[in-house]
């Protein structure tokens, strides 16, 4: 017999599989119809329940889209949850972070994701800016460049302009022209990328031996 606290479990099980449903027929509707385009019937229709289910759970299509874009923001931050080891050798040390993008770009829900928002935010500036101020990562690529020049292990330079070059070497290769011809990068291409990105900040701001080469 199920008791109470029983049929509580069972219920929410059924409740986080129906905003699953909705989650993902919404991804599916964004990518197809554009966020004008789309339409909270058609995605009630493709998450198989009704539309006052999809309403109990998101009140509107801008709380839905928003949703949606704080599970991608979600997971780009939580994959920077690394923190800095003044022990390693820089060229690891910048191999590890560059993999915080990377573990990113070699997931396919990551990237069918990043793909319906950025068509988005090219159409809506507002939005762009909304998901770029929620967005931790270019302020940790920082810390990480900032660190290594206290301890002498990169030499100069401004820590901000090197996360962004740096993160600008790995996205140009591994995730834009990836996602244009909508695909996903296997781990063996991400690697050859990280590591010639690494490479090219070395060569560019490395300390003689400190660098790890």
């Amino acid at each position: 017999m199920t008791g109470p606290s029983g049929r509580a479990k069972q219920d929410m099980s059924v409740t986080d599989q129906k905003k699953k449903q909705i989650i993902e027929a919404a991804i599916a509707e964004f990518q197809e119809k554009g966020f004008a385009g789309a339409s909270m019937d058609r995605i009630s229709e493709r998450a198989s329940v009704s539309k006052r289910t999809v309403y109990n759970h998101f009140e509107s299509k801008d709380v839905l889209f928003r949703d949606i874009t704080q599970c991608l923001i979600d997971q780009l931050n939580a994959a920077l949850e690394i923190p800095y080891d003044p022990d390693q050798p820089i060229a690891d040390a910048l191999i590890r972070l560059g993999w915080a993008e990377g573990e990113l770009l070699v997931n396919p829900c990551f990237m069918s994701l990043a793909r319906m928002i950025m068509g988005e935010t090219i159409r809506d500036p507002e939005m762009a800016a909304d998901l770029e101020a929620r967005m931790t990562k270019l302020s940790v690529f920082e810390q990480y460049m900032a660190r290594a020049i206290d301890e002498g292990k990169l030499a100069g330079g401004d820590p901000d302009l090197m996360a962004q070059q740096f993160l600008g070497l790995i996205k140009s290769r591994a995730f834009f022209p990836n996602m244009y011809a909508a695909r996903v990068p296997d781990r063996a291409e991400v690697d050859r990328i990280i590591k010639d990105s690494v490479d090219m900040i070395l060569a560019r701001y490395g300390s003689g031996s400190q660098s790890g080469h």
